[in-house]
C-alpha cells in the first residue's frame, strides 16, 4: 500500500504526537492538523479524488475516540471532568452529529475542504486576538436547555468538519456555563468521546460499499491509518494534560492559533483558488 512509505509513516508519527498533545492541552481532538495530513497522504497514495476529503474526515474522527478517552481520563484524575454535565451535553451532541454528518456527506470534497479552511481561519483569528481566560466566578447550576443546545452545536460542528469539536466546545462551556479553562478542557474531552463515536459511525454508514474506497476501509474510515496514528495521539494526550496543568495557556493558544490560521489559508486557497 502506497501509504507505507518512510516519509508518510514519519509524518503520521510526528503529526499524531502533536495532535495528541493538543488534545491534552486544549481539549480538542487534533482533527485541525490530522485532516490536512491525511488529505496530503491520501493524494500521495493515489486514492480516488472524490473520496479523499470524506475519508480524511472519517478517519480523523476514529482517531479522536481513543485520544479523547486518554485526555478525559487524565483530566478526570485532576477533578476537571463533570460526568453528569458531559452526559447531558452528549444527549444533544448525538442529534447534532447525525445532522452534521448527513449534511457533510452531501457536499463535494472541495466545498467541504474550503469550508473547513475558512472555519480554521475564523477560529484561529478569534483565539489569537482574544485568548480564552479563566473566569473569576465558580460554575453554578445550569438548566437542561443550554446544555442540550451546546451539545447539539458541538456535535454538529464535530461531524460536519470531522474534528472533535473542542475548538467550539471549550469557549461555549466557559462563556455560557461559566467554567474555568481547565474544567472546560476536561469536560470538552469527555464530550468528544461521544461526538467522535457517533460521528465515526455516521461516516462509516455514509461511505459503506463505495467501490472507490482503498483497502482496510470501513466506509469513510481507514482502519490502517487509524491503527498507525492512534498510539501516538493516546500517549501524547496524557503528556498534554500534565503540561496544561503547569503552563499558562495564553502563549500556547496564540502559537496554536497561528498554526491553524496558516493551515486554514492553505486549505481554502487549494479549494477555491486553484
Amino acid at each position: 500500500m502506497a501509504l507505507m512509505t518512510p516519509t508518510i509513516l514519519l509524518m503520521f508519527a510526528l503529526v499524531g504526537a502533536c495532535a495528541g498533545l493538543l488534545a491534552g492541552l486544549f481539549g480538542i481532538g487534533g482533527g485541525l492538523i490530522l485532516i490536512p495530513l491525511f488529505i496530503w497522504a491520501f493524494k500521495l497514495a493515489g486514492f480516488a479524488p472524490q473520496i479523499i476529503v470524506h475519508l480524511a474526515f472519517g478517519t480523523s474522527l476514529a482517531i479522536i475516540i481513543p485520544t479523547a478517552i486518554s485526555s478525559a481520563l487524565g483530566h478526570r484524575k485532576r477533578g476537571n471532568v463533570d460526568w453528569h454535565l458531559v452526559l447531558r451535553m452528549a444527549c444533544g451532541s448525538v442529534a447534532g452529529v447525525v445532522c452534521g454528518s448527513s449534511l457533510a456527506a452531501g457536499l463535494s470534497g472541495d466545498t467541504l475542504k474550503g469550508l473547513f479552511g475558512l472555519m480554521q481561519i475564523g477560529v484561529g483569528s478569534r483565539l489569537f486576538s482574544r485568548p480564552p481566560k479563566e473566569p473569576d466566578m465558580h460554575p453554578g447550576p445550569a438548566g437542561w436547555w443550554p446544555i442540550l443546545v451546546i451539545g447539539f452545536v458541538v456535535g454538529g460542528f464535530s461531524a460536519f468538519f470531522g474534528v472533535g469539536g473542542g475548538v467550539i466546545a471549550v469557549p461555549l462551556i466557559m462563556i455560557f456555563l461559566h467554567h474555568s479553562m481547565h474544567r472546560a478542557v476536561g469536560n470538552s474531552s469527555g464530550l468528544m468521546v461521544v461526538s467522535a463515536l457517533t460521528g465515526t459511525a455516521s461516516y462509516m454508514i455514509h461511505g459503506w460499499g463505495l467501490a472507490e474506497l482503498p483497502p482496510f476501509s470501513l466506509g469513510y474510515v481507514n482502519l490502517l491509518v487509524t491503527l498507525l496514528v492512534a498510539p501516538f495521539t493516546i500517549i501524547m494526550a496524557r503528556v498534554g494534560v500534565r503540561v496544561a496543568n503547569r503552563t499558562s495557556h495564553a502563549r500556547l493558544v496564540r502559537v496554536f492559533a497561528v498554526l491553524i490560521i496558516l493551515v486554514g489559508v492553505r486549505m481554502a486557497l487549494d479549494a477555491f483558488w486553484r
